[in-house]
């Protein structure tokens, strides 16, 4: 470690983890690592104060007893990343506190985004909040223009938030720039009366959100005086914290805050307690600086910066350990000079961690989840990819399965000696790469034993023994054990691929750093997966963390919202934007000087958060370095705009050049350097180092260690009779006591000063081809390739969500991307919408029979039509075919299906609610070539979407015809790449391996769903299945499922369902064949792969001209999204599987403009969401409140998103009590969202359960039905006047025309289920959504089933929006 100062004492640094807490002490050149468990209360009451004494005692030379105040005299820095904040939050045990917010959005965190976590849980777990009680204040502003006016008017105001005049100003200007409308101001006093009320129960700790205060925070600022006058000791305000739009979000991390902080402030008091002196900068300033007196105390923050331990807070807290990790690999891994970016894999024993370093800064991330909590800071990018060396082991429906069940530290992997499960530690122990003779001796009764190899083998055994009864196939241990940690590897890799290169990079341009206990025995298998030559190891891996914390700058981070449009030509907007950053950067100086650092110590990172106009993707753009400047921007490190431009490009590969582009937040991070780091980069070493070739008497022992094909006989050496330059190439094993690092064969490892260095070489897969006749199906290779499909279409998900312009596609996730065989038969699906199931396959078929022997290479085909395999309009889908070497067969499909926002029809958004006919919703495409060998032809687009539909009466073109063509041009490049990862593939393993396996998986599925119809048949005892129930309009939907227990295999029968509709509610046959896929696959409650195979046992039988089979013209938009529902609650009510959930998506649409036939074209917008309700209960659990259910599982947009890009007012978004149905398990409720509109405005509704409940089940009762309200402004009839004038006797003279005569009156219209009318300014809709049924009679005992969710401890970085949905397949 390098000091830019006079060595003045001892530095220390500390990771407290989980298990472990690693400390690394320095002192004149002089290192110190010591390892001690975090909970040992026999020995000592806290892990970092036991690790300071051990420490001081060994460089002073004399032993300080236990429990002695330790002189701070001698200490010159000490650094701490701690898991208090992540324990807290994990167990739940932070403080308890009052979540303060704007009248009608008391439920904004329980609602939270709407979508369930796991799409196929039918018992739905949504994390819990954090706060015990919530106070509404009557308060409300809102913004004055919006984003997506046609004709972008900009309104101008003097009078500034903040300021006097703002207190009685109707119109101020926010923070943002942005007008901000005062609608409400709050009542102070009415304000004191709730906040004491809360206080008087004993809350000491608030969290305040309210609507608009990112940009306004005059009244949170209000709440927060009135709340110290009170005496709360702890108070968060979101405008502090985080001063970025996205109320829930915001409301998260405020509430986490008010939340963790005193749980901190806790910890940190009684750690000073342990010393003599202060700590932190304030200890050193009492001190006045003398030698002798307080030392730096700083503590590691989420965003890989150190604070001082008085500004160290719980919404800066949550990643403070790993962030440490990220720290310490990044300045030792990165060289500045060869630019190499690194990929960080931390595998420790509970769980494994990825991240990346590149270009010589942090990847920091805006919104993570951690724990089940949103958080919305700075924070690494930092995701869980696996449960770690403790994830378990099982042989599940004939598959390989690793986690992501832990073993944890209780009882821990079999080896520990305490009766635990296997798990890949076993893996590894009996396969020989662990050495237990390097490992400490803390197992067994006395905790003075060492691992238990017999206890891993017995668990391997039992694993073999039920792999033989299952499949008939003979394995010996060392295939089984091996087997696992394959697909171990393969598990860890599918994510850290997605990480990698959802942000554009390739992964094989990386170097692997590796960390963590675990980390040695998987490095080189994963950084082959990933294509990755070269793997780092420094030589303190074990305890990178502690090491990082010795290497990392202090940090201030600040940042404010903006709005300014960027305009090259206007200079006035970027001296607004350099005036902003300049005070930011004052403050953050004065900041930084305060915890004691001179100007030339301290530097800054500039940004700007940037966004095109109508996108929410922003990118955190950094001002360009003058190198970045001469070579890219004529030398202006101040053009931003530029800069974005280039990152969009690269991030998400198309840039939109019509568009403007919005500054959303001036950010800067102050960076107070304090320690340089001396050593020699890995890449100087590597140009110097003398290498030689090991020699072979230095070796430790030997080993037979399993690699593939068998076991080797492996030298051990020890990392410390290893000198620098020693060559070692594979087999082999290095090992200290900390850490093991396997070096297959064909690797080779060198030893430097700082790291070891492993070399790899690829390995050839395909060469174990075999002809078809001989060929059975290899376990671990059909796990391998379930995991290899199902990562290509989550890798499609990926690139449409990035490259599409879109708010349906980005942000609400509204596409399914998928894998097809040759036939049209599904092989992966990422299930993004269960809708989209089993349906793209019909229509790939249908395509495939219709072009057979027409397409090339390179051509895309297009369809949205319901006759072919379509579910409605709105989703169309592109569709491209993989072809052999020849390119005279095809092998493969790629397919994407996305919601168009607008296509179309008779009302803006396309999806009226009163359509009879097709063309009523937009445009038909049956089969069109959309791309013919590379080539995009927009003219057809043009033609199709935007000409063609505007020819009927009545009818517009599409009124987004932009947003169409990029986002097919988004799904072009997804199938794109969906292609090149098949070809990818089949140059890995050959093509007659993949399409072997292929055929297997949908075998595979095919196997599981029998064994779930036989199952079935048994617990009902082979009695008949059936149910019906009802479309509002009456339309029954009937089921009868017969089994036939022996084959496995299920007639579903829809006999006696209703006839074709002249409504929207015909659903086409494709619709049906999703629900039953997307029914079993819950009803099998594991995870099995999503393909064909799933409907090979079930027959179905559709009534021919009913309206599950309509005719080709009928309309069909509500099929897809309301007769699907109420599909899928007949067949759980057959199978008596889970009472009635909501059974609706609850359209809603609204817009202006269009260019319908004879009329002027008008330029207007189209906005469509689908609203939550309530899921039904089961027999082991609760129905959820205010969620997405079965069919569907988009996102609402964020309140405050929702109002600045519309010009809407969102009067309440709230769960609807007591609507659920009442039982001994209750229904979920649904919720109430009140929008009124600020412009005249053509708004619709499509919703069903508006008449028939949701049913309850086994007793329970039937949920409430939904309502939709028009809060219609009426002006009042014209005789009343007259009836008034004859009472008063006056004459009737000539009449006032006008407001003033007539007068308004308010008047609630109940719309019905399906309906649209023009609303005027003022006019409010209040839809309030069902609730779900409930499960067995009132009053009898719950049964509910507690079990958490392994993966609720998972760091999820900015890949969780996504792995939440896609781990689980």
């Amino acid at each position: 470690m390098g000091s830019s100062q006079k060595d003045r004492g001892v530095r220390i640094a500390i990771d407290r983890g989980g298990t472990f807490t690693d400390c690394v002490g320095n002192y004149n050149g002089e290192d110190i690592v010591i390892k001690l468990l975090s909970v040992d209360p026999a020995n000592y009451d806290d892990a970092p104060l036991e690790g300071i004494r051990r420490i001081m005692s060994h460089f002073l030379k004399k032993e300080i007893p236990r429990g002695q105040p330790l002189d701070t005299a001698n200490i010159d820095s000490i650094r701490m990343g701690t898991t208090v904040a992540t324990n807290a939050l994990l167990e739940r045990k932070g403080e308890k506190i009052a979540m303060v917010v704007t009248k009608g959005f008391k439920d904004c965190l329980v609602i939270g985004n709407q979508s369930r976590p796991k799409i196929f849980d039918l018992a739905i777990r949504k994390p819990e909040v954090l706060y015990s009680t919530v106070v509404e204040v009557d308060e409300r502003v809102t913004l004055e223009d919006y984003a997506e006016d046609p004709e972008r008017h900009i309104t101008k105001v003097d009078v500034k938030a903040g300021t006097a005049e703002a207190k009685d100003a109707d119109l101020v200007m926010g923070l943002s720039g942005e007008a901000v409308r005062i609608l409400q101001r709050p009542e102070k006093e009415t304000i004191r009366a709730k906040l004491q009320e809360i206080y008087d129960s004993g809350i000491r700790s608030i969290a305040v959100c309210l609507m608009m205060a990112y940009t306004f925070p005059d009244h949170e600022a209000l709440v927060g005086e009135v709340a110290r006058e009170i005496g709360f000791t702890h108070i968060s305000l979101s405008h502090e914290l985080m001063p970025m739009i996205k109320l829930v979000s915001r409301a998260t991390s405020v509430c986490a805050d008010a939340y963790l902080t005193p749980a901190i402030k806790k910890y940190i008091s009684g750690f000073q307690k342990g010393f003599a002196g202060g700590l932190g900068t304030k200890g050193v300033k009492e001190s006045g600086g003398e030698a002798g007196k307080g030392a730096r105390c700083e503590f590691m923050q989420s965003d890989g910066g150190l604070v001082d331990v008085d500004k160290f807070t719980g919404l800066k807290a949550i990643l403070s350990g790993p962030a440490g990790g990220v720290v310490g690999y990044a300045i030792t891994s990165y060289d500045e000079n060869t630019k190499i970016p690194v990929i960080g894999f931390d595998m420790g024993g509970t769980s494994t961690d990825v991240s990346r370093y590149g270009e010589g800064r942090y990847d920091h991330t805006f919104e993570t989840t951690t724990a089940g909590v949103t958080i919305q800071s700075p924070q690494l990018d930092i995701n869980t990819v696996a449960a770690g060396g403790g994830s378990m082991l099982f042989f599940r429906n004939g598959l390989f399965v690793v986690g992501p069940e832990s073993a944890s530290a209780h009882p821990g992997p079999a080896c520990y000696r305490k009766g635990g499960p296997a798990t890949v530690t076993d893996a590894n122990l009996f396969l020989g790469r662990l050495l237990p003779e390097f490992f400490p001796k803390i197992f067994g009764k006395n905790e003075d034993e060492g691992l238990d190899p017999e206890a891993s083998r017995i668990k391997i055994q039992k694993l073999a023994d039920q792999i033989k009864a299952e499949t008939g196939k003979e394995m010996d241990l060392d295939e089984v054990a091996y087997g696992f940690l394959t697909v171990a590897n393969e598990t860890m890799t599918r994510p850290i691929r997605s990480i990698t290169e959802a942000k554009g990079h390739d992964t094989s341009k990386h170097r692997l750093a590796t960390f963590g206990g675990a980390g040695g025995q998987h490095a080189v298998a994963i950084a082959e997966s990933l294509g990755i030559k070269q793997i780092l190891i420094h030589r303190y891996s074990s305890v990178l963390s502690a090491y990082g914390m010795a290497l990392a700058d202090v940090v201030d981070e600040r940042q404010e919202p903006d709005s300014s449009v960027w305009k090259v030509d206007d200079q006035s907007v970027i001296q607004g934007l350099k005036d902003k950053m300049e005070a930011l950067k004052e403050k953050s100086r004065q900041a930084l000087r305060d915890q004691g650092f001179e100007d030339d110590q301290i530097v800054f990172e500039e940004y700007l958060n940037m966004r095109y106009r109508g996108t929410e993707s922003a990118l955190m753009i950094i001002k360009p370095t003058a190198e970045d400047a001469e070579k890219h921007y004529n030398g202006s490190d101040w053009d931003f705009a530029s800069a974005f431009v280039r990152h969009h490009r690269y991030e998400f590969g198309f840039t939109l050049e019509e568009r403007d582009i919005v500054v959303d937040d001036v950010r800067v991070r102050g960076i107070g350097k304090s320690f340089r780091y001396e050593e020699k980069s890995v890449d100087e070493q590597l140009k110097t180092v003398q290498k030689k070739d090991v020699n072979v008497a230095n070796k430790h022992s030997e080993a037979k260690v399993y690699f593939e094909g068998g076991r080797m006989d492996t030298p051990i050496y020890k990392l410390s009779d290893l000198s620098v330059g020693t060559v070692i190439k594979g087999p082999a094993m290095l090992a200290d006591g900390t850490q093991t690092i396997v070096v297959p064969p064909k690797s080779t490892a060198l030893v430097l000063e700082t790291h070891v260095v492993v070399d790899s070489e690829e390995t050839d897969k395909s060469k174990d081809e075999k002809g078809d006749g001989e060929r059975e199906v290899d376990p671990i290779m059909l796990s391998i390739f379930g995991h290899r499909f199902m990562a290509i279409a989550e890798q499609m998900g990926m690139a449409l969500q990035k490259t599409s312009v879109s708010t349906n596609v980005k942000e609400r996730l509204d596409f399914s991307c998928a894998i097809f065989d040759a036939n049209g038969g599904l092989v992966a699906n990422a299930p993004h919408l269960p809708v989209h199931l089993g349906s793209m396959s019909t229509c790939v078929r249908r395509q495939a029979e219709i072009w057979k022997g027409k397409l090339r290479k390179g051509d895309v085909l297009m369809t949205n039509h319901p006759s072919y395999g379509g579910t409605h309009l709105p989703d169309v889908t592109l569709i491209m075919p993989a072809f052999n070497q020849a390119g005279d067969k095809v092998l493969f499909y790629a397919a994407s299906r996305a919601h168009h926002a607008d296509i179309g029809g008779i009302t803006a958004g396309s999806m009226p609610p009163h359509s009879r006919e097709l063309y009523q919703e937009g445009a038909a495409v049956k089969s069109e070539k959309l791309v013919s060998e590379g080539k995009f032809n927009e003219d057809r687009v043009i033609e199709l979407f935007h000409k063609e539909p505007a020819k009927y009466p009545g009818c517009s073109g599409t009124r987004c015809l932009a947003d169409n063509i990029n986002d097919l041009r988004a799904q072009v490049s997804a199938n794109q790449k969906g292609i090149s990862l098949i070809e990818t593939l089949i140059a890995e393993y050959g093509e007659d391996t993949v399409q072997f396996y292929m055929v297997a998986i949908q075998n595979n599925a095919e196997q599981q769903v029998r064994n779930l119809l036989r199952t079935v048949h048994k617990r009902f005892q082979g009695q008949e299945l059936s149910a019906i129930d009802y479309m509002d309009d009456g339309s029954p939907i009937q089921l009868k499922v017969t089994i036939d227990p022996d084959a496995g295999e299920a007639v579903f029968d829809f006999a006696g369902t209703g006839p074709e509709v002249y409504a929207n509610i015909n659903a086409p046959e494709a619709i049906s064949y999703s629900a039953i896929i997307y029914t079993l696959r819950c009803m099998i409650s594991e995870d099995i792969p999503l393909n064909q195979g799933c409907l090979v046992p079930v027959t179905v039988k559709i009534p021919p001209k009913s309206l599950l089979s309509p005719s080709d013209n009928a309309a069909v938009v509500g099929g897809n999204v309301l007769t699907s529902q109420r599909i899928t609650d007949v067949i759980f009510k057959a199978f008596q599987a889970a009472a009635a959930s909501q059974g609706c998506c609850n359209n809603l649409t609204f817009g202006f403009g269009g260019n319908v036939a004879g009329e002027k074209e008008v330029k207007g917008f189209g906005y469509y969401e689908t609203i939550a309700g309530g899921s039904g209960a089961g027999p082991t659990w609760e129905g959820t409140d205010g969620v997405h259910v079965h069919m569907t599982n988009t996102r609402i947009t964020d309140s405050e998103i929702f109002e600045r890009r519309y010009p809407v007012l969102l009067r309440e978004f709230s769960i609807r009590k007591g609507s659920g149905g009442k039982g001994k398990h209750r229904g979920g409720d649904g919720v109430v969202r009140d929008i009124e509109f600020r412009l005249p405005l053509q708004v619709s509704i499509l919703s069903e359960r508006r008449v028939y409940r949701p049913y309850g089940l086994a007793g329970g009762e039937d949920a409430q039905c939904g309502l939709n309200l028009w809060v219609r402004k009426v002006k009042k009839a014209r005789w009343e006047d007259t009836l008034r004038k004859i009472q008063n006797g006056e004459q009737d003279q000539e009449e006032v025309v006008g407001d003033e005569a007539e007068g308004y009156e308010e008047r609630v219209i109940n719309l019905g289920a399906k309906n649209s009318a023009p609303m005027i300014a003022g006019d409010r809709i209040i839809i309030c959504t069902p609730g779900g049924g409930g499960w067995g009679k009132s009053g009898e005992e719950r049964e509910v089933d507690e079990t958490r969710d392994p993966m609720g401890t998972w760091k999820m970085g900015s890949h969780g929006a996504r792995m939440d949905l896609a781990l689980q397949a």
